[in-house]
């Protein structure tokens, strides 16, 4: 496999990397359908941790085997497929090497009180992603909360770790929490902010959701305001998180959030694509579909970001 010209030019902003997690990189950026583009579309189910089997799984009952999912990804020709430990180990035999895959190595459940605030258990190790040949290992952190700073710490640790051993990171950066609003989750300076965060955390790639024109920060709103920056539209607004992220010196993805229409999907990609972001790690809005509604959708979601829808 060689690496085309675009990917090498990703692979060069990662300056001081190993040469395993430039490879990781690489291959997960040369696979499928988009492979060799620069953009990148990943399947994620860690939905039945975070929500519960019903909430993830009923609308489409094949998504319970986690055979489903790894097929999936590999029958749209995604990049990769990133899961909890469990999900992997189900599959990662009889799927060996046909997909790259991102280990998620901690996890949240439904069944918490509000009270306990915003934190994620760490439920997979680096060295259980290198036994199951993981490309990546995938964090969840949670800037807003109080316990905000021992995530930091947590994946600071996992991701010296996982360089040390040719495992990339991808950070998924979620505002959410004490300090934080409902409006203020997907304010366009909050989530800018979240990808800068991931970003000095040393994340290889990094996962944010896509952001309202809100502006939650007193503070941050005085600054667009006099220096005109632009977030009037979805595209300015990846643009912005995109300059956040090292003026696009990292991989950004943008996750596809709850259900909603197809159509809702794919003006999602043309905003991302068109604001020069990377592409999409998009869940529920694939598996919970039937599967031929699924790849179908999927197959529509390469041709944007080909530039040919």
């Amino acid at each position: 496999m060689r690496a085309t010209r675009i990917v090498r030019q990703i692979l060069a902003n990662y300056e001081g990397e190993t040469p395993g997690v430039k490879a990781n990189l690489c291959r997960m950026l040369m696979e499928g359908r988009l492979g060799g583009t620069g953009r990148m579309i990943i399947l994620p189910v860690d939905q039945g941790f975070e929500h519960g089997p019903a909430r993830s799984f009923a609308p489409n009952p094949a998504g319970y085997d986690p055979h489903y999912h790894y097929q999936l990804a590999i029958d749209a020709g995604l990049n990769a497929y990133a899961a909890p430990l469990g999900m992997l180990e189900a599959g990662a035999d009889s799927f060996a090497g046909q997909i790259p895959t991102i280990l998620k190595v901690n996890s949240a459940n439904a069944l918490m009180s509000e009270t306990a605030g915003k934190n994620q258990a760490i439920t997979a190790s680096v060295d259980d992603a290198l036994r199951l040949g993981c490309a990546a290992i995938g964090f969840t952190i949670y800037p807003g909360s109080d316990a905000a700073l021992e995530m930091y710490e947590e994946i600071s640790a996992m991701r010296q770790e996982a360089a040390a051993k040719g495992i990339a990171t991808v950070i998924w950066s979620y505002p959410r929490g004490e300090a934080v609003t409902k409006e203020g989750e997907t304010a366009i300076d909050v989530a800018a902010y979240a990808a800068q965060i991931a970003a000095l955390l040393g994340a290889h790639i990094i996962k944010i959701k896509l952001s309202t024109d809100h502006l939650m920060q007193a503070e941050a709103r005085k600054v667009y305001e006099t220096h005109a920056i632009d977030i009037a539209t979805q595209a300015a607004r990846v643009r912005h998180c995109m300059q956040a992220a090292f003026n696009g010196r990292r991989i950004v993805v943008f996750s596809g959030g709850a259900a909603k229409g197809e159509e809702a999907v794919f003006d999602d990609a043309r905003a991302i694509r068109d604001g020069g972001g990377h592409g999409s790690i998009i869940g529920r809005n694939s598996f919970q579909r039937a599967r031929e509604d699924a790849l179908a959708m999927l197959s529509t979601l390469v041709d944007i970001y080909k530039g040919k829808a």
